[in-house]
């Protein structure tokens, strides 16, 4: 939630539309340099991910007193009571439920395994760094555990969305996305250097890879047939969908939190009588429904990228609202991203070893919930290209599972910490 200004503002930049342009400039001179114009910056973005600098450089700017994220209107309500639901929208309609299904029940097992390993990761890593080193989960680091479980079992939409139920400080939340990426490029990396030896791995567990190949023609098929150049009228109707959706979800959830905050006495300890929190849940049903129809095909068309570049506006505008150095103030959290991915890692592993799955299965239900829709094709396609949509379909998947998981880690952690 951003902080509203108390002071009068001294920034350089003050006014919001120029803001935005800087704003968008930013993002668009990140993802040029991204795309390796020259061998410097290819080399630079291999260790430098594109999303960190979309939310660091922003909080540059604040730092310095060339904008003031605080007083601007940009986050609050542009961002994150519009954009954030309509990135939740289009990139919850993206989803092939029925093609998901037909992917087998141990990859689905395995998907599900990861989210279950991550909810359980946070409790054993927040009652671990209790006894070991206490001020590190004092406070509002349950609200940050919280939307990262959001990010590691969605999205960063998810996350975003969790931001704002549990009323998480820019501060705590600029901490935990450090960890996110820290943590979660450090498992990638791992990932990818075990995906170029899974044929060994494969052989020692005894592992049955035949379905893998019937996966790879399937897939190939389903990702030619929906292909195609976006038309204007495609992108008016993803507009319209978007936006539309945006409109339906306030509707109905200021009269729903309204009658929840009178009727039901314990609606405000699962935050339903907050308006936002139905306008998130709304907007994630009207995608997973649309998803069931042919408005799906229309991620053929662009709707998952317009989703995520909505989705970067967003954590840009966050961003220019945190404070740069405050990781220094909890270096321990860190350690606490390690612990909580490294009890994930031993109980997918185990789940793993007791269903008899490939490499891959592991490999994609770890990282289509840590990465997300975003890097799991990256290692998915490390086992063979065609079998990059398997981890586009289950980081997806994500979006709109992640915020129901994510929202029961937030409360168990609040009671945890002493404070629900």
């Amino acid at each position: 939630m951003a902080i509203e200004a108390t002071e009068p503002s001294t920034a350089l930049i003050q006014n919001d539309i120029v803001l935005f342009g800087l704003i968008a400039a930013t993002l668009g001179l990140i993802f040029w340099l991204s795309s390796g114009p020259t061998p410097f910056w290819k080399k630079f973005f291999t260790w430098v991910p594109a999303l960190l600098l979309c939310y660091f450089i922003p909080g540059i700017y604040n730092s310095i007193g060339l904008i003031d994220g605080n007083a601007s209107k940009l986050y609050n309500p542009v961002a994150s009571r519009v954009l954030l639901p309509a990135a939740l929208v289009l990139l919850t309609l993206t989803i092939d439920l029925k093609g998901v299904l037909r992917l087998g029940p141990k990859l689905l097992a395995m998907y599900a395994g990861a989210s279950i390993s991550i909810m359980l990761g946070a409790f054993v890593a927040f009652w671990l760094m209790d006894l070991v080193h206490p001020e590190t989960v004092a406070g509002n680091t349950w609200g940050g555990m919280a939307a990262l479980a959001g990010s590691w079992i969605g999205g960063g939409a998810n996350m975003l969305a969790m931001k704002e139920i549990f009323a998480v400080d820019e501060t705590t939340f600029g901490q935990f996305v450090v960890v996110d990426v820290g943590v979660g490029y450090v498992w990638m990396a791992v990932l990818i250097f075990l995906a170029n030896r899974a044929a060994a791995i494969d052989a020692r567990t005894g592992a049955d890879t035949r379905a893998i190949e019937d996966l790879k023609e399937r897939l190939a098929s389903y990702q030619k047939q929906h292909e195609r150049v976006a038309s204007l009228t495609d992108l008016m109707v993803i507009m319209g969908i978007a936006f539309g959706a945006v409109g339906l979800s306030h509707a109905i959830a200021g009269p729903a939190s309204a009658w929840f905050a009178q009727n039901v006495s314990w609606s405000r300890q699962v935050s339903l009588h907050e308006p936002f929190v139905w306008v998130v849940v709304v907007s994630t049903f009207v995608g997973l429904g649309l998803s069931l129809t042919r408005a799906r095909t229309l991620d053929g068309a662009g709707a998952s990228k317009i989703g995520s570049l909505f989705l970067y506006i967003l954590i840009a505008c966050i961003g220019m609202q945190m404070d740069i150095g405050a990781l220094a103030d909890k270096p321990w959290l860190l350690g606490l991203g390690f612990i909580w991915i490294a009890v994930h890692i031993v109980l997918l592993a185990g789940l793993a070893k007791l269903l008899k799955v490939p490499f891959f299965y592991f490999a994609m239900g770890s990282q289509s919930n840590i990465g997300g829709p975003a890097s799991a094709p990256v290692v998915a396609s490390v086992f063979h290209p065609s079998l990059a949509p398997v981890g586009a379909l289950l980081g997806a998947l994500g979006y709109a599972t992640g915020t129901v998981a994510a929202y029961i880690v937030g409360v168990v952690l609040r009671a945890m910490a002493g404070q629900g």
